[in-house]
């Protein structure tokens, strides 16, 4: 799946399937189901899902457990970023 597909999934009713985790998380997220897209990633390990688990918490407001999940990730705290920024750029590194 590419880039642009991705996001023109987001008008769809239900997540596209053969997703792997961490991107189905985002697709939840990108249309609004925050809670969702948390239990999926929350269910994963690696670094990749600790990434996403990241960007969950900040969106939550919850910085610190949000730098936490960084640690785990190995990845820095994106303050200079939006949020859609931030979405935008885990979705195009998923898809590569």
């Amino acid at each position: 799946m590419r880039y642009h597909e991705f996001v023109e999934s987001l008008k769809s009713v239900a997540c596209p399937d053969g997703m792997e985790p961490c991107l189905q998380a985002l697709w939840y997220d990108g249309t609004g189901h925050w809670d969702k897209a948390h239990q999926i990633v929350q269910e994963q390990e690696g670094r990749m899902a600790a990434r996403v688990h990241a960007y969950l918490h900040r969106k939550e407001g919850d910085d610190w457990n949000s730098r936490y999940w960084h640690r785990h990730a190995g990845s820095v705290f994106p303050a200079n970023m939006s949020l859609a920024e931030e979405w935008d750029y885990l979705v195009r590194q998923l898809l590569e």
